[in-house]
Order: structure tokens, then sequence, then C-alpha cells
């Protein structure tokens, strides 16, 4: 009787603890962001800086649009202009003078004024040689810009002229009908000159101001960088429009690993995430899932051909690369998201302008390229490298393109993937033979995808140049929206995938979970994220 009033004693005590336990877990994430509005974002790759003039990539993008803020903003509905630090603006009647009147309250996340000379002294930063942006050509408007960017005049002949604190005019080297568009781009954005200097030379890279003392200008403010963890931004009393701001923190969470991520949603560490794998989309899209969100996006898949090696140095090979390669199988099978298999470059309908469907998978003519490349059934090609940035998407891809070049071609292709900061690295200095890459443009139209491939472009990989092509870009890029224009753009395109410097696979479309009870964050296919406009709401 004692020793069962002992095991009732001790099996209350344990039902107890278990009981206590459960009520003292910590709360998930995801529920006490809701309560608190604190919103966890997956966002891929650790962020190489959040310094927005040397910045490339998205998931530094998406975190950098949250702690600075440019001149004018884009509407995420709309994609029309909206005010940012500029609260009006007024362009002159030639479209040469852009006159931009300031917000009297802009400030800096450290309580300091913000004026007309702070985004004078931006400008002559990112176009400075020394910092070597390769955004610089996004300022290429700006009178003078490459001239200064080149070391042929110097910055007092930019245009970027100081008119008092709160007024600054920009004036333009020629009409330019996409400019106001362009000032949402975080080449555009202000540095805080005094905090930079605290760390050394203005044009210095990697000097820790990101880290250790970030100033900026936009709704929110950096609280800490946990790197390989998490970027954490918290909302910026200082900022102009602060009294609209719901959320009260950002959390960018670096998850790589596109299932960890999976994971992470749905155990309810994060509101949303980056992407979703491919082989969940189907299945998540026959349940009718109401977290998953598929939105259009303005942006290309495409691998990158080194055009200065051995074997990829010859147009021939180039093309029959292509016409092996059966994009379809890639969308559909692959990515399962209802994307359109890349026949040209530039996505439809941006600004606008169609291309045409210049190239095609065509196995037979492909093997005949190679022939009279010197190359029959691939004998004595050299083993080709894909690079890609490490991911299980990119990953299958390469695995898929891979088979396909062996068994159409009976090229050897192996495959080498490198993490996220490597990987850019190893793009800039053009240490690769194939380089997966993407792009998203940066406003609509043409120009956004069609100038990567100038040869002055920063972000012109291939080592291929060719002068037809850019006085077609230049001709094109006249502000007169007309048939002509789309003419002029359709035949440098069409010598673009002649010359084949690149391998387009599919125009994207956005895959990513999302928390219902998130409320503003409105798809558009420039992916603008306002993160001053999202909330909860927490009776969804």
């Amino acid at each position: 009787m004692i020793l069962f009033i002992k095991q009732c004693k001790l099996s209350i005590s344990i039902s107890i603890l278990i009981l206590l336990s459960t009520s003292c877990a910590p709360e998930k994430p995801v529920e006490h962001g809701i309560k608190n509005n604190f919103l966890h974002i997956g966002n891929g790759v650790e962020p190489e800086d959040l310094d927005p003039h040397i910045i490339t990539g998205m998931s530094e993008f998406n975190i950098v649009s949250s702690l600075f803020e440019g001149l004018l903003r884009v509407n995420e509905k709309t994609l029309e202009p909206v005010a940012g630090v500029a609260h009006s603006w007024k362009v002159s009647q030639d479209g040469l003078k852009y006159t931009f009147h300031l917000q009297p309250k802009a400030r800096w996340s450290n309580g300091d004024s913000l004026t007309a000379e702070d985004f004078a002294f931006s400008i002559k930063r990112i176009l400075s040689a020394e910092l070597g942006s390769s955004y610089a050509f996004m300022l290429y408007p700006l009178k003078n810009a490459e001239a200064f960017n080149q070391g042929k005049v110097p910055f007092a002949e930019v245009g970027a002229i100081i008119v008092d604190d709160h007024t600054l005019e920009l004036h333009l080297e020629k009409p330019t009908p996409y400019f106001l568009s362009l000032l949402n781009h975080p080449a555009w954005y202000p540095v805080h000159r005094q905090n930079l200097l605290s760390f050394g030379s203005v044009t210095q890279r990697g000097t820790g101001w990101t880290h250790k003392n970030h100033v900026g200008n936009g709704a929110f403010q950096l609280k800490e960088w946990r790197v390989s963890d998490a970027v954490i931004c918290q909302k910026n009393p200082y900022y102009w429009g602060s009294q609209s701001v719901a959320l009260q923190e950002l959390h960018f969470h670096a998850i790589e690993n596109i299932n960890t991520e999976i994971r992470a949603f749905y155990t309810g560490q994060i509101h949303a995430t980056s992407t979703v794998p491919p082989n969940q989309i189907t299945p998540l899209l026959e349940s009718k899932a109401p977290e998953l969100r598929i939105a259009p996006d303005l942006g290309v898949y495409y691998f990158v051909l080194n055009t200065e090696i051995t074997g990829l140095d010859n147009k021939l090979v180039r093309q029959a690369l292509n016409l092996a390669t059966n994009r379809v199988i890639i969308a559909d099978k692959i990515r399962q998201r209802g994307e359109e298999p890349a026949l040209h470059f530039t996505p439809p309908n941006t600004g606008g302008y169609h291309a045409p469907n210049f190239l095609q998978y065509n196995p037979l003519i492909a093997r005949q390229k190679l022939i009279e490349a010197g190359y029959p059934d691939g004998k004595d090609f050299p083993t080709l490298t894909i690079l890609y940035n490490t991911s299980e998407n990119h990953k299958a891809i390469a695995e898929a393109v891979q088979q396909m070049w062996k068994s159409e071609l009976n090229i050897e292709v192996e495959l080498k993937n490198q993490e996220w900061k490597i990987y850019l690295d190893s793009r800039k200095r053009r240490d690769f033979e194939v380089c997966r890459a993407s792009w998203i443009g940066d406003y609509n139209d043409p120009t956004t995808f069609l100038n990567l491939w100038l040869e002055k472009s920063t972000m012109n990989r291939s080592g291929w140049k060719n002068t037809h092509y850019d006085s077609l870009i230049n001709k094109a890029s006249q502000p007169e929206y007309s048939e002509k224009r789309f003419s002029l753009f359709a035949e440098a395109e069409k010598i673009l995938l002649d010359e084949a410097p690149l391998l387009p696979i599919f125009f994207y479309k956005r895959a990513s979970l999302q928390d219902p009870r998130i409320v503003n964050w409105e798809p558009n296919i420039l992916n603008v994220r306002n993160y001053r406009n999202f909330s909860f709401n927490s009776k969804n």
C-alpha cells in the first residue's frame, strides 16, 4: 500500500512536470512575431555585404531595401515612381533636367539631417573607379557620369547639382524615359559620409561599417547581423514616414538549403520562404495550399559562357550547346511552376517589347555545328565545368544540362558548386568555363537586360563584345517608344543569340510560401518589397 501511494505521487509529479514544461515552452517565432509585429523571412544565402554600392545579389537587395531609401520608391502595385526621400520632383520640357525637393524631416538612422549633399557625395562614391562598383553603369544616364567613372573628367562636370540643402538637380546626357524608375535601385541610395570615414576611405570595401555601426536612412535600421544565421533590422524612429510603419522588426534568416527552409516554415520558425523545392510545388498546387505563392517575375535564368577559353572561343561550339539544350524539359519537369522556356534573352513584354523566338532545340543541327567546329562527336573537345552557387535547384538544372550535352554532343561535363560569396568572386574574376546566372530586371525596359552585354558593362562576364550590337542598343536607348525602337532591340538580340556568349534557360516565376496573415506583400514583376507597408492580420 505504501509503495502504491509512492508510485501514485511519483506519477502525479511527472504529470505536473510535463504540464509545466509544456506551458513554459518558448513561443514559436511566427506566433511571437505576429503578436509583436516581427516578420521572419527566409532569405536564402548569407549576404555578401550590406553596402548598397557594392552588392549584386537578391539576398542583399532584399535587406538593403529596408535599410536605405532613394530619392524615389516604386509603387509595388503599379510600378510607378512614388515619393521617397524626395517628396516632389519636376522634369524639364526637354527631359534633360530633373529637380528633386527633399523631405524636410529626412534623417539618417543616427539622427543626422539628410541633405542634397549626401546624395551628391554618394553619386560620386559609386562612380569612383576606386570603389569598382558593378552597378556604376546604373548612373550612366547622368551627364558625364560614365566619363567620370573612366577618369576622363572631374566630378564637378557630372550632372549632380546641389541647389540647396533640400533641393537636388540631376542633369542627363540624353532623355531617358525610364530614369525615374532607376532611382529605387540601391545604386542610387545615399550613404553616410562621416560614418564611412570613421572606418577608413569612402571607396574602401569591407571596412566593417556595415557590421559595426551601420547608418542608413530607410524605414528600418540594423539591429544585429549574426553571420550565417540572421540579419535583424528594427524600426527606424528617425525615418521621415515612421508613423506609418507597422512592423517593429525584420528578421532575414540565411537558410541556404531549401528543404531546411521549408521545414522552418512548417515548424513556425519563419513567416515566408525564399523559394519552394520543385518536387513540392505540384502537391501544393493540387491541395490548393493557401500558403503557396506563385508570382510572375521580370527575370531570366541563364548560363554564361566564357568566350576566352579553348572550345568556347568558337561561336559554332556555343551555338551547338544552345541547340542541344532542351529548355522545355527543364522548365516543365524540373522547375514545375509554369515557367516559359527562354528562346530569347529578354523576358516577354518587357516594357512592351516582345523578342522573337531566336533559339530552338535541335540536336541534329547541334551535332553538325560541332562537326563544323572541328569536334565531330565531341572528339578532342575539352571537358567543360559548370559552376553554380550551392543550391539544390541549381544543382538539378546543371545536372540536366550535363546529361543533355553528354547524350547529344558526347561532351564531358563536370559540375562545381561554391558558397555564395566565393561563387560571386569567381564569376567576377571570370574564373569559370560555364557559369549559372540570373538577371532580375531593375526597371521595366528592355535595356535593363540588353545593356548587360555591352562591352562597357561591368556585368558582362562572358568576355564577348560586338561593336554593331553596342551601336544598336545605343540607338534603341532613345526615348521613342515605337516599333522602330523595338526593331532595333530585336536586331541586337539576334546578334547576341547568334554569337551565343550565353545560354538562356527559362523566364522566372517566383514560388514561395507565405503566412496568409501577412498583409500588403504585393506580388509584382520587379519583386519590389515596400516593408514599410507590411503588417499582420491575426484574424486570418
